[in-house]
């Protein structure tokens, strides 16, 4: 196992729990919690894309993201499953890819993030989908039928089109990570770039009351 995995591990580890916790709480702690990383976010993404004239659509993108990110949680009140159920989507899209692409590599999925591949594309579906299962079982009022699998698929899809888009982004930057303050994973937005895209087309599908 590489130094570079085990660092990610390690991240991982404290991250999880740690944000599991503000989500949990809500209110005050969670939205310090929510400014804190989009200010961390907007000053990558300034750094990143200095100049160009794609940085005003990066800001107001990054505004709108977190705005639907903090309204999806106080939505919600006490019964924080969904913004819970979202977030364990994109984690288990995040290590289906890369378990999946790091073990069985193969083709590469676009030119616009070289490192993607189609096993990592599939890797993300199918943990997405087992943990969506294992998500539900623990709570009674929610079964995984055909809505819930078709959401997931959905936020599975657009969470990796997140990571694609970020990974894009860094390219024309001629950059690796978007920062340095996560060991193992760079950036916030390096560890956030799915769900910024994920969470947007969530809230708007809490709203219709397709799931809940």
């Amino acid at each position: 196992m590489s130094k570079e995995l085990v660092k990610r591990i390690l991240s991982s580890v404290i991250l999880i729990p740690i944000s599991i916790f503000f989500i949990i709480k809500g209110s005050f702690l969670f939205s310090l919690f929510i400014i804190i990383f989009f200010l961390i976010s907007l000053q990558e993404w300034l750094m990143m894309s200095k100049n160009s004239p794609y940085k005003i659509f990066g800001i107001i993108f990054l505004f709108f993201s977190f705005f639907t990110i903090y309204k999806l949680r106080i939505n919600q009140d006490n019964d924080y499953w969904f913004f819970l159920f979202v977030t364990t989507i994109c984690i288990s899209t995040d290590i289906g890819g890369f378990i999946f692409g790091k073990t069985f590599k193969g083709p590469k999925l676009t030119k616009l993030s070289p490192n993607k591949t189609y096993a990592g594309l599939f890797g993300a579906f199918i943990f997405s989908v087992i943990f969506a299962i294992i998500f539900t079982k623990y709570y009674p009022s929610k079964m995984f039928n055909l809505n819930i699998f078709i959401f997931v698929i959905l936020i599975s899809s657009v969470s990796q089109f997140g990571d694609i888009a970020v990974s894009y982004f860094k390219r024309l930057s001629k950059i690796k990570d978007t920062g340095n303050i996560i060991p193992g994973h760079g950036g916030v937005l390096d560890r956030i770039d799915g769900m910024i895209f994920a969470f947007p087309l969530s809230y708007f599908i809490f709203l219709t009351d397709y799931i809940k």
